[in-house]
């Protein structure tokens, strides 16, 4: 295999609603948008340095539902305080809760029913 360096990983999540989507991401999760085109139908959004794109269906790649079966996982460093912050806000998909493999986590749907995932490790 020809050898690569893979510099980051940004998601890419569809969205038949731009508007609604960038404004959880930036009102509920406090990220930035960094780039928005209603035109074209995508934005671009940071935080933290994690980075996320969304973008409306098109003739590429149409659009009914989140057809994305995993989740995306965050991890943070104070797990309890973003829990606070969202848990009245938010559709919960499971609530906050230490697992036996080292982690406090929560889940959350975003406003498309996409699962998003936080945790802190819970090992120093």
């Amino acid at each position: 295999m020809t050898r690569v360096t893979f510099r980051s990983l940004r998601p890419m999540l569809r969205t038949k609603d731009l508007p609604g989507t960038v404004g959880f991401w930036t009102d509920r999760l406090g990220f930035t948008c960094d780039g928005l085109s209603e035109e074209d139908g995508w934005a671009s959004l940071s935080r933290d340095g994690v980075g996320l794109m969304v973008a409306t269906p098109n003739d590429h790649v149409p659009f009914d539902t989140p057809g994305f079966t995993g989740a995306l996982y965050f991890n943070v460093d104070d797990v309890d305080v973003l829990w606070a912050d969202l848990k009245n806000l938010v559709e919960i998909a499971y609530p906050m809760e230490e697992f036996h493999y080292g982690m406090r986590e929560f889940a959350i749907y975003d406003n498309n029913g996409y699962m998003l995932q936080f945790g802190t490790s819970t090992r120093s």
